[in-house]
């Protein structure tokens, strides 16, 4: 029965990491690790200054990764997926224009 388990679940794996490996799941690969980096950018920024900061990188991993990770939903055709990311890409943008007039206004005040 164990050997059986084991078996199912490697037939699983393999199906879904080897047997439906294509560029869109490339693509929702690339679209992951970016979406996964601005959280690594982030706490890495927060352990710098001693405090929670969300730097400028934030804001540009979390759009690269959301607007890939939209096409990708898109093209899987999944209503939730592109639900969330259509309205997360929406804010990444927002917040992208508000960090790029702080910065403007930073440098205009040097």
């Amino acid at each position: 029965m164990l050997v059986e388990l084991v078996r199912a679940v490697g037939d699983y794996l393999h199906d879904v990491f080897v047997t439906q490996l294509d560029w869109w799941v490339v693509l929702g690969f690339v679209a992951q690790f970016l979406f996964t980096m601005r959280f690594v950018v982030q706490w890495v920024a927060s352990e710098r200054a001693g405090r929670s900061v969300l730097p400028f990188a934030f804001w540009t991993f979390s759009l690269g990764g959301g607007t890939l990770l939209l096409i990708y939903a898109l093209y899987r055709r999944d209503p939730v997926f592109i639900a969330g990311q259509a309205l997360s890409t929406f804010i990444y943008i927002r917040n992208l224009q508000f960090a790029l007039r702080e910065r403007r206004a930073d440098r205009a005040a040097t």
